[in-house]
């Protein structure tokens, strides 16, 4: 089992991993929408913070020797379900053709108030 942390996302806001690598397997913790430089969440409307959270779990996934090619499932936690679309715009920059299976949850609210977060499984 490996510890991946990059300092291209934020660090962890508890007590916990950016990911577990467990052999072919990359478990990765949920991103929220933080400027990794600041540690506050970046400023602009939901598809901003879609995006800034996709850049994490990119970064992340970059330091795991992955690419969302590599993702075979993910669950988007949002605040609002008004959301939804906006959001799965910003989602499908970034997967394109490939569509990992997906769960997406409404939620009352999520660390320093953001209004996404992303959590992928990977297999390399």
């Amino acid at each position: 089992m490996e510890v991946v942390f990059t300092s291209k996302a934020p660090a962890a806001v508890g007590p916990y991993s950016q990911a577990i690598k467990a052999g072919n397997v990359v478990y990765c913790s949920g991103q929220i929408p933080l400027v990794p430089e600041t540690g506050e969440i970046v400023e602009g409307d939901i598809k901003a913070q879609a995006k800034q959270s996709l850049e994490n779990v990119k970064a992340v996934l970059t330091e795991a020797g992955a690419t969302f090619s590599n993702v075979v499932k993910t669950t988007v936690f949002i605040v609002d379900m008004a959301d939804f679309g906006a959001i799965n715009e910003v989602y499908a920059e970034y997967f394109g053709d490939h569509k990992p299976a997906r769960s997406c949850v409404a939620v009352k609210e999520l660390p320093k108030g953001a209004r996404v977060e992303v959590e992928v499984l990977v297999v390399l």
